[in-house]
């Protein structure tokens, strides 16, 4: 039942609150020591109770307002209907004429939209002037949104402002949506990026409908990734200093975060390919005017999940290049020398043409497969061998001289009264320079294949039909400093001669 008492101060105010079965109607001001009999505890909270305005603007002797017709409907048994499929919209909002109706959801107007549920549930939306972009899980659409609409009957033509605040939805050509992984949307001028991790793929969505950008060289990589990503985050954001598509991949591990096998890199427009990959694990990345941010994780913490580095400015001259969230990486390019494609070669050395600080990480051959499945008469199994050599390191901590003191040791270990400097004439174990060009001889550093006579340190080269190097920044040479490189070249011979 309802029970209305009135305020004893003013007789424009009243009080109403319906009671439950064994309440009593007892007014928490009305007592004093705000004591209250024992058989009704729930009177106590004087936040259960309302105040209501009875008279006009609440003036002495003004109009008083009749109660009118109240409803009180109890659901005994609500059931909440949850339409992953479907939009509603409220009122109109005008902040020049105050006309503020968002809170205005009127049964008796059609004011849902529903999309085809076969497609999946609505994972994000995006309004593009008088478009809105509807993101599903398997499908994306556009519908009008508050658009005049012109029509043409008997040759006349005619504008007429339709009151339909979202038109007929269109779908988009191609069975793509945005998965679950709305975090992976980003918006440049007319081009709009994101991934359908259920079909391996990224995607642009541009005036030319949507594009595959996943297959410019790189179909198995995210085949691969968004195959074994169970789950976890694929965070998205453009960067605007570098004018490109940034994603970040990211699974779910406990632990440290250093051993999450994450992968961030970016798609560039120009090259209309992917150019990079990074080493830094954004938890969100955002443009600002011509700046690029990112908020991160640091790597030093065992909880990945609590240790946030903060938000990070991107492309500062003043922070050292390669350091992200507070941590020193190392930059390095991977790639292949394969000169006579058809003849088998023996690479002799390596050659670059840059600045100083760079080493080789590896130099490895290709396979040779094995040779037997089973195993042989010998009773040893003849398995996939290929030549490697050992670190190439770069110019400064290869470098030594007559007395054994090396660059390494210098920056590393105390200054002594033999290690105060190197002492001339020097020599280098890795990369030597001529004519501000770096070069290296390659030492063979496997084991026999089977058959081989000379192998190992015993030889010079690495033999092959074509080579897989990897070429880093060391850590002592100007540590975060500009380190550039311009070409890479092999001397070699052909073993066939």
């Amino acid at each position: 039942m309802a029970a209305l008492i009135e305020v004893k101060y003013f007789n424009s105010f009243i009080l109403r609150k319906t009671l439950g079965a064994g309440d009593v109607a007892v007014w928490g001001g009305s007592k004093a020591n705000n004591t209250y009999p024992a058989a009704t505890p729930s009177v106590a909270n004087d936040k259960n109770w309302a105040i209501e305005e009875a008279r006009i603007r609440g003036g002495y002797n003004n109009a008083n307002v009749d109660y009118g017709v109240k409803a009180y409907i109890v659901d005994d048994n609500p059931i909440a209907t949850t339409r992953t499929n479907a939009l509603i919209y409220s009122g109109i909002f005008n902040s020049r004429t105050s006309i503020n109706q968002t809170n205005v959801f009127s049964v008796g107007e059609d004011i849902t939209k529903s999309v085809d549920p076969i497609n999946g549930s609505i994972q994000k939306l995006f309004a593009e002037d008088t478009q809105l972009i509807i993101f599903q899980e398997k499908k994306v659409s556009r519908a009008p949104i508050d658009k005049n609409m012109i029509y043409s009957a008997e040759g006349k033509t005619t504008l007429t402002a339709s009151n339909t605040v979202i038109g007929t939805i269109n779908p988009y050509s191609g069975n793509f949506g945005i998965s679950k992984n709305p975090e992976s949307f980003a918006v440049y001028a007319n081009r709009k990026y994101f991934t359908d991790k259920d079909r391996n793929a990224v995607l642009r969505l541009s005036n030319d409908g949507l594009t595959e950008i996943s297959n410019y060289g790189m179909i198995d990589f995210f085949r691969d990734e968004f195959g074994q990503l169970e789950s976890g985050k694929l965070i998205g954001g453009y960067d605007i200093y570098n004018k490109q598509y940034l994603l970040s991949i990211q699974p779910t591990h406990a632990g440290l975060q250093s051993l999450q096998p994450y992968k961030t890199l970016v798609f560039d427009e120009a090259i209309n390919g992917w150019s990079s990959f990074f080493s830094y694990n954004p938890s969100s990345v955002l443009s600002l005017k011509s700046s690029f941010y990112s908020a991160g994780q640091s790597l030093s913490s065992t909880d990945a999940q609590s240790n946030t580095a903060g938000l990070y400015q991107h492309y500062i001259s003043t922070v050292p290049r390669c350091k992200f969230y507070g941590i020193q990486h190392k930059a390095s390019v991977e790639f292949v020398f394969n000169p006579q494609v058809s003849a088998s070669k023996v690479f002799k050395t390596i050659n670059y043409e840059g600045s100083n600080g760079w080493q080789v990480d590896s130099f490895i051959s290709d396979s040779t497969g094995i040779s037997f499945p089973i195993t042989d008469i010998d009773n040893y199994r003849i398995t996939n061998t290929n030549d490697s050599t050992a670190i190439v390191y770069s110019f400064n901590e290869s470098s030594y001289d007559a007395l054994g003191n090396t660059f390494a040791n210098l920056s590393t270990t105390p200054i002594t009264q033999n290690t105060t400097a190197l002492v001339p004439p020097l020599f280098h174990s890795g990369f030597t320079r001529k004519e501000n060009k770096y070069m290296a001889n390659l030492v063979n550093n496997s084991v026999a294949a089977p058959g081989e006579i000379v192998f190992g340190d015993k030889m010079t080269g690495i033999k092959g039909y074509f080579a897989t190097v990897v070429i880093s920044t060391d850590t002592l040479t100007d540590p975060g400093g500009v380190k550039e490189l311009f070409a890479a070249s092999s001397d070699y011979v052909s073993s066939a001669y």
